[in-house]
């Protein structure tokens, strides 16, 4: 069976076999966890992973006419096929060990993705994923790039990431109108924040809310009017290392916890 891609849920699909060897060979998977891909489309990744993962491999694809296609063209994957939205999919009730996440992820909700992989960062070990160019560099970027935002910091705590390589526009059918990119995210040795975890992503995302502002100004409601001169609060956001943040919620922390003694 054939079917197009549809505008509405950012289909792109690879063309390239040698391009989507070379994206299933990045996935390491250590260990024996699951492997999860999202948006397999017409699976030119799904054949290799089915040949290197067998049963340990499943797909999560919204699209009903691609799953009726997956189903058609590997019968071995058609039981662990989840026809379902995976920005509503609950991967700890599905799975209970280690995940290893992959895919052509769909440009319209990539970063929606990397903040379920947030949510379930304790059992995401690795993502190998295929994104815009733009998205790429800014989940891999640095402090003191201009790319570097909320996305670079929050996963940043908790992954180790390369990017690996660009990708030409020509390898999917149809053509993205942008460049894309082919980036890898593998979980640290880091369990626990040296901080609190819930105020560290408040923090980090009101200050990239006001990204042009100094976190004196951006962070005021959180701070203490005697001790907005610290020197940590002299900076923008795009300034501050993952470090740096973990200092400035337990900064901010401190204060939390003395303006609840003076209540009491």
């Amino acid at each position: 069976m054939h079917f197009r891609a549809k505008k509405r849920l950012g289909q792109h699909f690879l063309k390239d076999k040698n391009l989507a060897l070379q994206i299933v060979n990045l996935l390491e998977a250590k260990g024996r966890g699951q492997i999860i891909e999202i948006g397999p489309g017409k699976g030119i990744l799904s054949g290799y992973l089915l040949d290197r993962f067998g049963n340990r491999f499943h797909a999560v694809e919204v699209d009903l006419e691609s799953v009726d296609y997956l189903k058609e063209s590997f019968p071995d994957l058609a039981p662990r096929i989840f026809s379902e939205d995976f920005l509503k999919f609950d991967l700890s009730k599905k799975f209970k060990d280690d995940l290893f996440i992959i895919g052509n992820f769909p440009y319209n909700i990539s970063s929606q993705i990397l903040f379920r992989v947030l949510l379930y960062r304790h059992q995401v070990k690795e993502v190998v994923g295929m994104f815009q160019r733009e998205v790429a560099r800014r989940i891999s970027s640095g402090p003191g790039s201009k790319e570097y935002g909320i996305l670079s910091v929050l996963l940043g705590a908790y992954y180790d990431i390369s990017y690996h390589y660009s990708v030409s526009e020509k390898v999917f059918s149809p053509p993205p109108k942008v460049k894309s990119a082919v980036i890898r995210l593998e979980r640290n040795n880091i369990h626990e924040l040296p901080c609190d975890e819930d105020l560290f992503f408040r923090v980090v995302k009101m200050s990239f809310n006001q990204r042009r502002k100094t976190l004196r100004n951006s962070l005021s409601t959180l701070i203490q009017p005697e001790n907005r001169q610290a020197d940590l609060l002299c900076y923008r956001p795009e300034q501050l290392s993952v470090k740096g943040f973990f200092e400035l919620t337990s900064f901010i922390d401190k204060q939390i916890d003395e303006n609840l003694e003076g209540v009491s």
